[in-house]
């Protein structure tokens, strides 16, 4: 018999690797341009790729918590300045 939490962290490591292709994609296609510069300054700052990768996906979660949420469109400008903060991890949203 298998634990529920195996369901649960296979659910958690496959939305953790499709946030994860995302920032990969904006990164290489410069869309939206602040993920591609929010991903050089963290690296010239001595960040490591993966964490890079793990704190732009949280953000990226955020926004998307908030969208099922609110019932609403994603926020670019949200976002992007929510990247640019980085490292600073943007505070939860409750709508």
């Amino acid at each position: 018999m298998s634990e529920p939490t195996d369901i649960d962290n296979d659910e958690e490591a496959f939305a953790e690797d499709t946030l994860i292709q995302a920032i990969e994609n904006q990164i290489e296609s410069d869309n939206p341009p602040a993920a591609k510069a929010t991903f050089n300054k963290l690296t010239l700052v001595g960040y490591e790729r993966d964490e890079i990768l793990n704190l732009m996906a949280h953000v990226l979660a955020v926004e998307i918590d908030a969208i099922l949420e609110e019932d609403r469109a994603f926020d670019t400008q949200w976002y992007e300045a929510a990247l640019r903060a980085l490292p600073e991890l943007p505070p939860e949203k409750n709508g």
